[in-house]
């Protein structure tokens, strides 16, 4: 019996093509195996071999992906494959997506083993977790040598067949699915557990955990905008020329606070962006189609808005991480208070 023909996907990244200035990248087979191919081969064993890798841009992917899709399906089947893995894409938000859809994708033309890795918040973890299997990694590539291990086994799993523990055992995210099971204790036994462990303040784990939601009272509705202070924010990265606080293009550990004193319009000499995680020609060639400066300082003149104020706050969303996110929030918003900003147009990409 020969090894079990393994396909991978990876983005143009990690093929070693470049970086977001090759994300435009189109689906293509591999002439060799990249590093990261080969490295989940060896972690595999001696029972299934990678025999090819496909590659493609996250914005090609993202931008076109009815096309997309059907292209790198094509090339997939190429290989005649019995298994099939996508990434690990950590926290790269569009190759998060790009990998959970073709893996949906394969799963359901080629019924076949397959599965994809990501961060928890990845946005595609979110939208492709009840479809296929997601191994939850790290924030970014620095968690590669317990990824692909991890994967590899998992792999291995899903290939003999086994039966496969809970998301926490397996180290998949969770699907919101429940499976019945007959437990040694009986169910009023474990909660009565449960609750005398959190009556002495040790640790417990729930059975049936609740998900969270924010809830965010809405403010009333401004009654009269051409009275009232109008500030910009936004997570799209848009940063004075040379970015002087040196935002980091992902995952962002702060956020900028700049003067709008001057300026009725951004140019390509005056403001850039810093995110890493589209396209950013069109934000560079001209900053006001992410923070609508020009736009807003006609209302102030033709007096549909009261007044713009004078700073600006920017971020970038890409990767970043919801407590930081919430920081943030919280921060700009006692500013603008402070202020007496009465409302803020939020932008983003």
């Amino acid at each position: 019996m020969g090894k079990l023909r393994v396909v991978h996907y990876i983005n143009q990244f990690f093929a070693g093509i470049g970086g977001e200035e090759k994300a435009d990248t189109k689906p293509h087979i591999a002439e060799k195996l990249p590093p990261i191919s080969l490295q989940l081969n060896k972690l595999l064993g001696e029972d299934m071999e990678v025999v090819g890798t496909v590659v493609c841009g996250d914005t090609y992917f993202n931008e076109n992906l009815e096309t997309a899709s059907k292209e790198v399906l094509d090339m997939i089947k190429g290989f005649d494959p019995e298994f099939f893995i996508a990434g690990p894409a950590f926290n790269a938000g569009r190759y998060g997506v790009a990998a959970g859809a073709i893996t949906k994708v394969v799963k359901e033309n080629l019924d076949i083993p397959c599965f994809t890795g990501m961060y928890i918040e990845n946005p595609g973890a979110d939208m492709f977790k009840k479809d296929v299997y997601i191994m939850e990694t790290s924030d970014s590539a620095a968690g590669m040598r317990k990824a692909l291990p991890k994967m590899a086994k998992f792999a291995q799993k899903l290939a003999n067949g086994e039966k496969l523990g809970s998301p926490k055992e397996e180290g998949y995210i969770e699907q919101g699915l429940r499976v019945n099971f007959f437990h040694k204790d009986r169910g009023s036994k474990r909660a009565v557990d449960m609750l005398i462990k959190k009556i002495k303040g040790e640790e417990f784990v729930t059975e049936y955990p609740m998900p969270v939601f924010d809830r965010v009272n809405p403010a009333k509705a401004l009654k009269d905008l051409s009275n009232a202070k109008i500030a910009l924010v936004t997570s799209g990265g848009i940063v004075p020329k040379g970015n002087p606080d040196r935002i980091e293009s992902s995952s962002a550990s702060k956020y900028g606070e700049y003067s709008l004193s001057g300026f009725d319009n951004l140019t390509e000499d005056s403001h850039e962006t810093a995110h890493g995680g589209y396209d950013p020609v069109y934000a560079n060639l001209d900053a006001d189609r992410v923070l609508p400066v020009d736009v807003l300082r006609d209302m102030v003149k033709e007096g549909l808005i009261g007044e713009l104020h004078e700073l600006y706050y920017a971020t970038v969303g890409n990767g970043t991480a919801v407590a930081n996110a919430k920081k943030y929030a919280n921060e700009i918003g006692n500013k603008l208070k402070d202020a007496g900003v009465e409302a803020v147009i939020l932008t983003s990409t």
